[in-house]
């Protein structure tokens, strides 16, 4: 990345022709890549230009940061692209989430001792303190074909049916005894 970098402050900013001179130099991505670079350099240089109005929460930059890129509208971009820029290690944990999120998807535990030792050092430290110190449990969670959604889904489904019966039931009995006393007020 500091070659592009390099090249992108001299000038070059044809991410066809940045992507063409890297292929030259051993380098095996896709064009696409160098293209969304290029893309998040010209809006984060948009976004300095123009500044931003106001700091947005922690929520809504955590959200940003772990939502997938290609969802985000221009002005989301934008800060994305600045918060890219000017916090490097905001990336390097996303990526490390993300791996994380991978590999228990792909129920590959075996990446798992090296995505600690590469997540160690990032803004998750915390979070790989606890899969550290729990990796035995973590590992098995991982490569394990059963899960507690199906179990959890049924008990709040089960929660909901249970709440609305209890709403349903207060009106009715609220109904019974509104009806019950009308009743006995028309016998006097």
């Amino acid at each position: 990345m500091p070659w592009l970098n390099e090249r992108w402050e001299t000038g070059s900013r044809n991410a066809l022709a940045l992507w063409r001179e890297m292929r030259a130099e051993g380098f095996v991505g896709q064009r696409g890549i160098v293209s969304q670079w290029a893309q998040r350099r010209r809006l984060a240089e948009k976004a300095g230009q123009s500044g931003l109005m106001r700091t947005p929460s922690a929520r809504v930059l955590a959200r940003l940061m772990t939502s997938a890129q290609d969802g985000l509208g221009k002005s989301d971009a934008i800060l994305v692209a600045v918060i890219e820029n000017c916090v490097p290690e905001l990336v390097t944990a996303r990526k490390a989430i993300g791996d994380f999120q991978s590999m228990i998807r792909s129920k590959s535990a075996a990446k798992l001792d090296g995505w600690i030792e590469l997540a160690k050092d990032s803004l998750v430290a915390s979070f790989v303190n606890g899969v550290e110190k729990d990796l035995t449990a973590v590992r098995n969670a991982i490569i394990s074909p059963w899960s507690n959604g199906q179990t959890e889904g049924q008990i709040t489904r089960l929660k909901l049916i249970n709440d609305r019966c209890m709403v349903e039931r207060s009106w009715t009995c609220c109904a019974l005894a509104w009806s019950a006393d009308d009743h006995h007020q028309q016998q006097k």
